[in-house]
């Protein structure tokens, strides 16, 4: 079975830029960060032992897809013809993915993460990242919490008002789905992040969380639950500094695109 046929049957879908999550237009960069996204979800070492074949099966196709589209001759073949190289040298032989993976992506600290929280919100980095969502969602402030980093439910009334000032100020065109959005969808989207936030204390209670480790056990912990705003945080977080580390240069927030 080739690698569209793979990713048809684990993802649904044949088009490895909707696999890894990302425009057709995306950067490398961008490229790199969705794939980064899209394996956290399925990472071997995170899933439950009962599903681990199945997330080493799906983690290696994904890291095939990304391995054609981060070389520039075989994405502008798949990007012209709608195929891939099965015997070019990203897809050829056995290669150990998730060592591919750990030298791509660097290990972060829960130090590195508040700090970067700290510096990252009110900044004109999620600024940008919050107008970005809202011009790549059309309005859709569902998508946008989902998408904008290090944001709760508590959050949403300061990044409307963002929001409603790039508006006024025609920075960002008025959505309906954003202006007009219904009391009913406002609603339903509090009570999943209340549900979200009590199903998150009764994991910290019943794991007796108190110590310098919480975060990393808490995030193992949900690995049955809803996941992408904090892989999302992870992957962005991974990519910031292990950038950095690497290159001595500054990455900003990906922005999402249309999936």
């Amino acid at each position: 079975m080739g690698l569209l046929q793979q990713c048809e049957a684990a993802f649904g879908s044949a088009d490895l830029y909707r696999v890894l999550g990302v425009r057709r237009e995306a950067s490398p960069e961008e490229i790199r960060r969705g794939y980064h996204r899209a394996s956290l979800r399925v990472h071997p070492d995170r899933a439950e032992p009962d599903a681990k074949e199945e997330a080493t099966r799906r983690f290696q196709i994904l890291g095939k897809a990304y391995a054609v589209l981060s070389d520039a001759e075989q994405r502008a073949v798949y990007d012209e013809q709608g195929t891939v190289d099965e015997e070019g040298a990203a897809l050829r032989g056995e290669r150990d993915w998730q060592e591919y993976w750990r030298l791509l992506f660097q290990k972060i600290t829960v130090k590195d993460i508040e700090d970067f929280e700290k510096s990252y919100k009110d900044s004109e980095e999620e600024l940008a990242d919050i107008k970005a969502a809202y011009m790549d969602f059309e309005g859709d402030m569902d998508r946008i919490m989902e998408s904008v980093l290090c944001v709760d439910d508590t959050d949403e009334p300061r990044i409307r008002k963002i929001i409603e000032k790039a508006i006024a100020s025609g920075e960002v065109p008025s959505y309906k789905g954003f202006v007009k959005e219904s009391k009913q969808k406002t609603m339903a989207r509090k009570r999943r992040a209340e549900k979200e936030a009590r199903e998150a204390e009764k994991t910290k209670n019943e794991l007796g969380l108190g110590g310098e480790n919480d975060l990393k056990a808490l995030i193992q912990s949900r690995n049955k639950d809803r996941k992408k705003e904090m892989d999302d945080f992870l992957a962005q977080l991974e990519a910031k500094y292990g950038n950095n580390a690497k290159k001595g240069g500054k990455k900003t927030a990906a922005k999402k695109g249309k999936k």
